[in-house]
């Protein structure tokens, strides 16, 4: 890998870094602020995941078709946290207020991930299956919330509220979005194997 797709790795990380932490550090004296709640969203938690395979990434470049099929399933977290903020709550207050943050966690660091998916493609095939096994994280994610939510009276986004929109609604939602995210993983992997074929051909 170039010297200069590492140093822009390192470069983005840094700065989804800073993202992540400007936050919570302005915040910790203000009352109504729950660190939990902060690494209770998607959002966050793979923009953590993102830092980590980019700043590895810059760092070290492993080959490792376990650290390759990680950063495919970090690109489709990525992907999925671009296309519902677009389209589900660009217009909803997740605690993402200065603009430079939301932009940069819900849309600047995720085309880098996936840009940087299609400019280095793993060597190693990656098939549909292995894609599906991305999805363990979000369902593991959407059980957490659903648990968490009644027990601290607070949930991440409208969208896996029941109190909102009742247990039906929330039942066709997630319906939605699972048929969506398999999708999403199928063409990330999908193109991930085209960019390799055209990189390594």
């Amino acid at each position: 890998m170039t010297i200069a797709v590492r140093l822009a790795r390192i470069g983005f990380a840094l700065l989804g870094a800073v993202a992540l932490v400007w936050i919570p550090a302005r915040n910790l004296d203000v009352d109504s602020f729950s660190i939990a709640n902060y690494f209770s969203y998607f959002t966050i938690l793979s923009n953590v995941l993102s830092v980590i395979v980019l700043l590895v990434g810059g760092l070290l470049d492993p080959q490792d078709p376990r650290w390759q099929n990680l950063r495919g399933a970090v690109t489709v977290y990525m992907v999925i946290t671009c296309v519902v903020y677009a389209v589900l709550l660009a217009d909803v207050d997740v605690t993402l207020n200065d603009k430079w943050i939301n932009d940069t966690m819900h849309r600047l660091i995720p085309i880098v991930v996936l840009a940087d998916w299609l400019i280095s493609p793993p060597r190693t095939r990656i098939d549909d299956k292995q894609c599906l096994t991305w999805l363990a994280f979000p369902a593991v994610y959407a059980v957490y919330s659903l648990i968490r939510g009644p027990i601290v009276d607070w949930y991440p986004y409208p969208f896996i509220d029941p109190r909102q929109q009742g247990y039906l609604e929330l039942a066709f939602s997630a319906v939605v979005l699972t048929v969506a995210m398999v999708l999403l993983a199928l063409a990330v992997g999908a193109v991930g194997r085209l960019a390799a074929r055209w990189r390594y051909r």
